[in-house]
This record gives structure tokens, sequence and C-alpha cells, in this order.
């Protein structure tokens, strides 16, 4: 059975891509080029940044969902929060409690949503 490994997001520009994501994940980009850059998420976990123009087939114009990052407690949600917003980030969502658990929303550079929650419970 083949292995979960990799979150691929078609962007407009991977360098840009990769240094948002580098700084908000504190995570190093371990490959890059013209149309693509990889950071690990976690151990065996790749995020992949591909080239919107260059993917085969091509992409949809809009693609949906989020990438989602598992807080270990509200106050980390709230201080990510702070942290991201200080950093420039786009905040879509403020900070709120939700039947889930705490969360926010924030946008990468090519408009993706990116949600940081603890769960309730």
């Amino acid at each position: 059975m083949p292995q979960f490994s990799f979150v691929l997001r078609y962007v407009a520009d991977p360098a840009l891509s990769a240094q948002f994501y580098a700084g908000l994940l504190g995570a190093p980009v371990v490959e890059q080029s013209d149309t693509f850059a990889m950071l690990p998420l976690r151990e065996g976990v790749m995020l992949g940044l591909w080239r919107r123009d260059g993917v085969q087939p091509p992409a949809p114009a809009a693609d949906g969902g989020e990438i989602a990052l598992t807080a270990a407690s509200a106050a980390v949600v709230d201080a990510t929060h702070a942290a991201w917003k200080t950093r420039g980030c786009a905040i879509v969502q403020e900070p709120v409690t939700m039947d889930f658990g705490r969360t926010f929303v924030a946008l990468d550079p090519d408009g993706a949503r990116i949600r940081v929650f603890c769960p309730a419970g």
C-alpha cells in the first residue's frame, strides 16, 4: 500500500511560497528550483510547492480546502495568531472558539487557507 508522504500546493511563485512557509513553520527549504520547492512538515511528510503553470496535467484555476495545523492549546492558537499577524500574514478569521475548538485562519501568498486550531475537549 502506498504511504502518505506529500501535500502538494500549486502556487504562482515557489520561491516566495517557500520563504513564506519556512518562516511560518520554522522549517528549512530542502529543495528549490524555478518550478518547485519542498519543506518537511514532519518526519516522512513533505510540503511541495509546485509552480501552477507547470503542473501536468494542468491544475484547475482554483483549488479548495485548507492546510490545517494542530496546536497544543488555545493559548498556542492565540500566540501563533499574534506571531503570524506581526509577520504581516493575512488573517481572514481572527481567533474564535467554534464547536470543534479554538481556531483562526490565515492566507498564504496565493490566497490558500491555513487553519490553526486546538481541538475542543
